[in-house]
């Protein structure tokens, strides 16, 4: 087992000793347990979850779905660039949802823009649907749809190598498809990227950089 256990663990002794855990001699990457709790991965606002080290390829379709949950009104969901300009980026922007897509040729970008600036960030769940096909993008949340015109009709994909990079990114990193440098403070639940036949539903606690992100665990309320 290479990955620690996404659990709370309290009251621990040895040898009918109670271990002190309120002053370890040293700590990473534990937070505290919540009274109550909702499966999800909490994000603290400073960091970001890193995926797929070898690089992950959007091309020419990719379907991303998502559920989140803030009330921060500025936050970076997800990012997957490359050493070019060809990207993808999905963040929250003043309270509104950007959806960037760069094949190449220019970005564009598909805006939801809910009716009550801090609607979509009442600290709520709620579901975001993002897709790229070839040229066409799309962005659907909590079942509305916002579609955009492409001018770029002959530039349909994204060749992207680097990682995914979800509520932030590092400071070295470059992202050609994200405005915001506001890492993501509240909870993400069950991100899927789709291409095809092919679903992929992303455990962040197999993510091989966290920073200031805690799987599997989510207040039931804002602290």
């Amino acid at each position: 087992v290479t990955h620690s256990i996404p659990a709370c663990i309290g009251s621990m002794t040895i040898n009918s000793k109670q271990l002190d855990n309120e002053s370890p001699v040293s700590i990473f990457a534990v937070n505290k347990c919540y009274v109550a709790v909702q499966d999800g991965t909490f994000f603290d606002g400073s960091g970001f979850a890193a995926l797929v080290r070898e690089g992950y390829k959007v091309r020419s379709d990719v379907n991303i779905t998502l559920e989140f949950r803030t009330t921060a009104v500025h936050g970076i969901l997800l990012g997957v660039s490359s050493a070019k300009v060809d990207a993808i980026g999905l963040e929250i922007v003043n309270g509104k949802v950007l959806f960037h897509v760069n094949n190449g040729a220019g970005r564009i970008t598909a805006t939801y823009e809910p009716r009550g600036t801090n609607s979509l960030c009442d600290g709520k769940w709620h579901k975001l649907q993002a897709n790229k096909s070839k040229h066409r993008i799309s962005l659907v949340i909590d079942g509305n749809l916002v579609q955009t015109d492409n001018p770029y009709i002959q530039s349909t994909s994204a060749d992207t190598n680097n990682p995914i990079y979800v509520g932030g990114y590092p400071a070295d990193v470059k992202q050609n498809c994200l405005t915001s440098k506001s890492s993501f403070r509240g909870c993400l639940r069950n991100l899927v990227l789709t291409k095809g036949q092919q679903a992929e539903l992303f455990d962040f606690s197999r993510a091989f950089d966290l920073r200031g992100v805690f799987p599997h665990s989510c207040p039931g309320a804002e602290h």
